[in-house]
């Protein structure tokens, strides 16, 4: 009795191609390339150097010297008290503006690139044009002493505000292009239909599409926390940066190319990831709690 000649085994390719792995997937390669290179050795790089203090004591011992040296120690709470607040007022003013500018209107194309010039701006400057506007010498107090209102300069640079206004300036774009992102994204229907069951704007915008954005804006509220956190060139020019914006990234700058302790530099830029990625999970775990429903977009 002849056995039946044995089923040819499918190619390779054919059978990557049945697990969704194909050709296409190449395009990736760039980018994780791109990844590995200009994030993850990087990071892992100074993650190892960190646990190398330049005067020994100890793998830990950059750590040590952070959190037991109260000038350093605050500098997270300085940092936090700045990025938090430009997070949430970035967040909360890019949703009405975003909401009025999301149907077609005319001039819809010349108000959306008004609002996001400042990002062509960069922080350097912004801070030059806030010096301008609202320094000692600037437009604003130069108006405001003309006219008889205020006798002396007001201070609204070289403190937090300065720097807190150089944030939100520089910050809400992308806050407001990634809101827009979002809001357009929501099938219309929903709104519709509820308009046809009765509900007024406000009663649409609180039941159906605020909890359809909720998702998003905890994603917009993340990135631009980050991006806040991360603030360097305006703590410098326009802040005070031995005083009340002595911010995180400040300390790792001046330990790395100041004081040439790159191992304490490094330390420090870690303890600035996990305080970042702390405040990322909160906020991520809080989004999952208020809304566990479809997004409702149209695709």
């Amino acid at each position: 009795m002849t056995r039946p000649a044995p089923t040819a085994r499918p190619a390779l390719l054919h059978r990557l191609a049945e697990r969704g792995v194909d050709r296409t997937l190449l395009l990736l390669v760039p980018g994780a390339v791109f990844l590995v290179l200009l994030f993850c050795y990087p990071f892992l790089y100074g993650l190892q150097l960190s646990f190398q203090p330049q005067g020994g004591g100890g793998a830990l011992a950059n750590y040590r010297e952070f959190f037991s040296d109260p000038y350093l120690r605050e500098t997270i709470w300085l940092t936090l008290k700045l990025a938090v607040p430009v997070a949430l007022v970035n967040c909360l003013a890019a949703v009405p503006v975003a909401f009025r500018t999301r149907g077609t209107f005319r001039g819809r194309r010349l108000i959306t690139t008004l609002l996001v010039m400042p990002i062509t701006l960069g922080t350097v400057l912004t801070a030059q044009g806030l010096l301008g506007y609202l320094g000692p010498n600037g437009w604003l107090n130069k108006t405001l002493t003309g006219i008889g209102l205020i006798d002396q300069p007001l201070e609204l640079v070289h403190n937090y505000w300065g720097v807190f206004a150089s944030l939100v300036i520089t910050g809400f774009p992308f806050s407001y292009l990634l809101t827009l992102s979002y809001l357009t994204g929501i099938d219309p229907s929903l709104e519709q239909a509820a308009a046809t069951l009765g509900a007024n704007v406000r009663q649409r915008f609180r039941h159906v599409l605020l909890p359809l954005l909720a998702p998003g804006l905890a994603i917009t509220f993340c990135l631009s926390f980050v991006l806040a956190f991360a603030v360097f060139p305006s703590a410098q020019l326009v802040g005070d940066p031995r005083g009340e914006t002595h911010v995180i990234s400040i300390e790792a700058y001046q330990a790395a190319f100041q004081k040439f302790d790159y191992s304490l530099g490094s330390a420090i830029a870690m303890v600035m990831a996990a305080v970042m990625t702390a405040v990322v999970i909160v906020v991520l775990a809080w989004r999952s709690l208020l809304y566990r429903g479809a997004t409702g977009g149209k695709g």
